[in-house]
């Protein structure tokens, strides 16, 4: 088998990379990241969405768009670099490197340098960078304009919600003047320094041999951009409200279900226009990203769908998805199916052949594999076809060393024992399920970084549902040392990764 086939990678978000503000970004901490891969042997570096956010939510699943990127990510440094912001700035708005970021903090600060950056470029000449900005207003505008005028009226209304403004504006076809027009004009460049910055470390990683793996969140925020300009494309009444909000139905650890507060897709209009926001949401996202992985993939099958009057999802019912021929727009669009299906969860057998239909990998868990139908199990080794992603874990599980010791029952625990021929585990259950992933068939396997580094549940990324800490886990500057490089590189080369 040629090494070309089997890889091996690393999910860490961005915003969990170390550096000296209040979150991780795409500056000097990222190619660093990306060095260290290179040299630990892994191919594939899994991020979380990189649309915009809530800070006070701070979920990567909850964008204020699908088409505009994070400006929180956009490094001050590399800003400086490029003469647009001076050291003293920097000094300014530094913040010591902890395990957990402060969305509050980074987003004061960081939108403070912006506005530095902003200034300074409006002040003086910056011939080559204006060249580029008015480029890329150009070939983005069949997302950039809505996007950048939906922010600029959030601005004219005080932050309040699109479907509370007037009914002029709660159309696309609203109009900027004076102030907002320069608002609108602001965060357009914004945009343009994210995606430079972006494509820069994207082209980094590429000449490393490394891919990157984003995330496709299925649903979208009802207060998104999108949703004010494509209101016909989402189930709302005539004032903008939700007629339908997307969840999931009640199950074993969760007996109300999940109210996601978001709107569901009108999927007749969607498909009559050729699925032309999906492909275009896609897009924009492959020139970020190498593959996709997408999010909910059990939607494209059939949807939960409660009407919005309700107060949870036990009142919602199954509705049939886009199936196939979304997929197949997909696929004839991007012929070389950069897809991975989130298969996880709620699962049928109808989104399982849907799956297959387009030859789409899905995803295993090892931290699933070790219940009482583990013989049987999809999750353990042995049941893995080759064309399939695998994982000790994913953001929304707990860490490895977290679930051996807080969740796994005795029974688990037994069965991963007598699984692994070992009898001592503890503290090291971690290295015993990353060496077994690395072993196993799966073309592709991916450790989070949290079990890499052998953390136990503090470091948990986000608990589906439950109350915590959700998003903020950040990794210490030193903490992927050479012992650790090592050892991924060992295991890279023992199986043929």
């Amino acid at each position: 088998m040629s090494l070309a086939t089997r890889k091996a990678g690393i999910l860490l978000h961005i915003t969990s990379l170390p550096g000296p503000f209040a979150m991780g970004d795409i500056g000097p901490a990222a190619y660093a990241f990306a060095r260290k891969l290179h040299k630990s042997g892994q191919r594939i570096w899994q991020m979380l969405p990189v649309n915009p956010i809530d800070p006070s939510n701070a979920s990567p699943y909850s964008a204020l768009s699908a088409m505009a990127g994070n400006i929180l990510l956009i490094s001050p440094e590399l800003l400086a670099k490029d003469g647009l912001l001076d050291e003293k700035t920097l000094d300014q708005y530094k913040h010591p490197s902890t395990s957990r970021v402060d969305f509050d903090i980074a987003a004061r600060h960081k939108i403070a340098m912006l506005e530095t950056a902003w200034q300074t470029y409006t002040r003086r000449s910056f011939p080559e960078l204006q060249e580029a900005f008015e480029t890329f207003c150009k070939q983005e505008s069949d997302w950039l304009q809505d996007y950048v005028t939906h922010k600029a009226l959030t601005v004219k209304y005080g932050g309040k919600p699109w479907w509370e403004w007037s009914a002029a504006d709660r159309k696309k076809t609203a109009k900027l003047t004076g102030n907002h027009a320069v608002i609108a004009r602001k965060e357009q460049w914004w945009q343009f320094i994210f995606d430079r910055q972006w494509t820069s470390l994207k082209k980094y990683c590429q000449q490393l041999g490394i891919q990157l793996l984003g995330d496709l969140p299925f649903y979208i925020s009802h207060t998104a951009s999108d949703v004010w300009s494509e209101q016909e494309m989402f189930h709302l009444d005539t004032k903008g409200a939700m007629t339908f909000v997307a969840g999931v139905p009640p199950d074993y650890f969760n007996a109300e279900g999940q109210r996601w507060n978001m709107p569901v897709y009108n999927w007749e209009a969607m498909k009559a226009a050729n699925y032309e926001w999906w492909l275009k949401r896609i897009k924009r996202n492959m020139h970020w990203f190498d593959l996709l992985r997408l999010d909910h993939f059990r939607a494209f099958s059939a949807y939960w769908n409660i009407p919005a009057d309700k107060p949870t999802a036990k009142e919602g019912t199954w509705q049939p998805g886009p199936g196939g021929s979304l997929l197949k727009a997909m696929k004839d669009a991007f012929p070389s199916n950069p897809f991975v299906a989130e298969d996880l969860g709620d699962i049928d057998q109808p989104v399982l052949d849907l799956r297959d239909e387009f030859s789409l990998p899905g995803m295993k868990v090892l931290q699933f594999a070790f219940g009482d139908d583990m013989p049987e199990s999809p999750h353990i080794p042995h049941q893995y076809p080759r064309h399939c992603y695998a994982y000790t874990g994913t953001h929304d599980n707990n860490t490895t060393k977290g679930w051996w010791k807080e969740e796994a029952g005795m029974n688990a625990k037994q069965n991963l024992r007598q699984y692994a021929g070992v009898k001592p585990v503890g503290k090291k259950v971690h290295l015993l399920l990353g060496k077994m992933l690395y072993a196993s068939v799966a073309d592709n396997v991916i450790m989070p970084m949290q079990d890499v580094l052998g953390l136990g549940s503090a470091s948990r990324m986000n608990t589906p549902a439950g109350a915590g800490q959700h998003w903020s886990w950040r990794m210490l500057p030193g903490a992927f040392d050479k012992k650790r490089m090592k050892r991924l590189k060992k295991w890279t080369l023992l199986y043929n990764r």
